[in-house]
């Protein structure tokens, strides 16, 4: 059987990856902050697959820790060909020079992004017993390049990145069959952009940029990012282990 995980599938591009994948005929456990969607409950009866959510705040670390408890059991008692993780959660605030945000923002900020993908992929990996685990992060452009306000969020994407490349190098060296790649969507049509675009040029000054990127529609939409992933999923035969993919590059 193949499972996959998905983090902050309520909404956005982590709802249309899960579409999709129940539409490919993997199980599926969410993981998110809202309860289920009335949506993928019905689409996951209508392909016969088992779905599973649950709430979590993925910067409470303790109950990210019961969540996944609940997950491995559950696990445990199907043979599993698959697990699939996609670590799409993550947030972009705090916006804002260094010296001007909050600490308890810093931390939750990488308690989000970082340390629940990374404890998500070592729970699994230590716990669970299956012919490949295949893991898709969730990363940013942001990573690449400072970003003015952006110190928080580009360090942690720049984290995953590295970890990603990490993981992939120890799954070679140790001859498993482990795929690990990161995926760069690029900018969307989600709530996000919307807290961006809301954000004061004080602390982001790219702000009126993004204000132009929905002004002139280059917004994609998550359902046209979430299919090129799958794309991707369904490639994973000829992917590189360790790389960082970007949207813009699958576009033809």
């Amino acid at each position: 059987m193949k499972f996959a995980i998905v983090t902050g599938a309520s909404r956005g591009l982590g709802e249309e990856v899960a579409k999709n994948l129940l539409e490919e005929g993997y199980n599926l456990f969410t993981i998110s902050r809202k309860r289920k969607t009335n949506e993928l409950k019905n689409l996951a009866n209508e392909s016969r697959k088992s779905y599973y959510h649950h709430s979590c705040d993925l910067s409470d670390l303790e109950k990210l820790n019961d969540t996944l408890h609940e997950i491995v059991t559950k696990l445990h008692k199907d043979s599993l060909d698959e697990l699939l993780i996609v670590n799409n959660a993550g947030m972009v605030s705090p916006i804002g020079p260094v010296g001007s945000i909050e600490n308890h923002e810093i931390a939750k900020h990488v308690s989000v992004n970082l340390t629940a993908l990374m404890i998500i992929v070592n729970t699994m990996k230590k716990h669970i017993n299956t012919d490949r685990l295949f893991v898709v992060n969730v990363t940013s452009g942001a990573a690449e390049r400072a970003v003015y306000g952006w110190n928080a969020y580009g360090s942690t994407k720049a984290a995953v990145n590295l970890y990603t490349e990490t993981a992939a190098l120890e799954a070679e060296e140790l001859k498993s069959n482990d795929l690990h790649i990161a995926f760069s969507p690029g900018i969307m049509d989600t709530n996000m952009q919307e807290e961006i675009r809301r954000s004061d040029e004080d602390n982001f000054k790219q702000v009126d940029q993004f204000k132009q990127y929905k002004e002139e529609g280059k917004l994609r939409s998550p359902k046209e990012v979430a299919d090129l992933m799958m794309g991707l999923i369904k490639d994973s035969a000829n992917l590189e282990n360790g790389k960082v993919y970007r949207v813009y590059d699958l576009v033809k």
